[in-house]
């Protein structure tokens, strides 16, 4: 167990992605799956130490194999573990992961498991460690927490903790339907927590859906507290708004074979980038060089199948730099 509190906090689900073996088909018709360790979270975790940064993670897992197998990923990966809460009764969450010739992937069901019958879903407000909250620098959280009344509060106390400390707060929008009971109350409780918000990451539909725009610009005047926002567009690049400076990086050109876990390998990157810098940008071309940083991490991700497997480290991203 890591004793030193993390530089990163990240909040939110430990999952299996259960990658379907048979490319576009629909859940019923896929004959096989390999389960990979995931949930976008762990992931940022497991990436951001990858690169050096210390991380941990705050999640709820089941006390079975299945959360047993998740706890050891973490260990192997020296992310810090003391906050991880085990629930004594629900399973520990595992989603089926659908996915094209192309690589892309969509997040089908549960199997016969309701999606708010999982051990993520009641992560334990009053468990969390809030010395960790005085002297980590960023909280990483996403929004599947806000879907469920335990979890949500459980959020929300890291949120304000986090305020109160001065760390830096990046959200990951992580839009995934058919992780909430009832979707419809999504985009108000995500709007709910924004002025709580520095940072914010989202996909291309994601900005689209919760803001009704692609430019992170309008989105950041709408939000005049947010110090980044960074919309990525899979092959298409990312559009971002960091600190007053405006711009695109284009993707790298990579023959992707499973595109799970490559924005949280782009969000890890980014934050890492954040730390060294000490969150101070002081030039477009710093934005830029850190995005490009990320973006390469994001890419390197999509050429080995699962999250946390296919992370990339130091050296590989700055390999790829090197070669473009």
């Amino acid at each position: 167990m890591t004793a030193q509190a993390p530089t990163v906090i990240c909040l939110g689900e430990m999952l299996w992605d259960c990658l379907a073996n048979d490319r576009d088909l629909p859940a019923e018709q896929v004959q096989s799956w390999t389960p990979w360790p995931g949930g976008a979270p762990a992931n940022v975790a497991t990436a951001l130490v990858k690169l050096g940064v210390q991380s941990g993670l705050i999640t709820c897992l089941g006390s079975d194999p299945e959360g047993d197998r998740l706890f050891q990923v973490l260990q192997d990966n020296g992310v810090a573990i003391a906050a991880v809460q085990r629930h004594p009764r629900l399973p520990t969450r595992q989603v089926q992961v659908l996915r094209t010739a192309q690589g892309d992937r969509q997040f089908g069901g549960f199997g016969a498991i309701a999606c708010d019958q999982f051990a993520d879903t009641e992560l334990q407000a009053e468990q969390l460690p809030q010395a960790w909250f005085r002297l980590a620098k960023v909280l990483c959280l996403g929004t599947i927490p806000l879907a469920y009344p335990s979890s949500a509060i459980a959020a929300q106390q890291a949120l304000t903790w986090a305020n109160q400390q001065g760390m830096t707060v990046l959200l990951d929008v992580n839009w995934r339907p058919s992780f909430w009971p009832d979707p419809s109350l999504a985009p108000d409780r995500i709007r709910a927590i924004l002025p709580q918000i520095q940072q914010l990451k989202l996909a291309r539909e994601e900005a689209e859906w919760l803001f009704d725009t692609v430019d992170p610009a309008t989105i950041q005047a709408r939000q005049p507290q947010l110090q980044a926002v960074l919309i990525t567009d899979g092959d298409r690049g990312c559009h971002y708004w960091v600190a007053g400076w405006q711009g695109h990086c284009p993707s790298f050109p990579v023959k992707a074979i499973d595109t799970t876990g490559a924005g949280d390998a782009f969000v890890a990157a980014w934050l890492a980038q954040n730390t060294q810098m000490d969150f101070q940008w002081t030039s477009a071309e710093q934005v830029q060089t850190a995005i490009r940083w990320a973006s390469a991490a994001g890419a390197l991700t999509t050429l080995n199948p699962g999250a946390i497997a296919a992370q990339p480290t130091s050296d590989a991203i700055q390999s790829l730099l090197s070669k473009t």
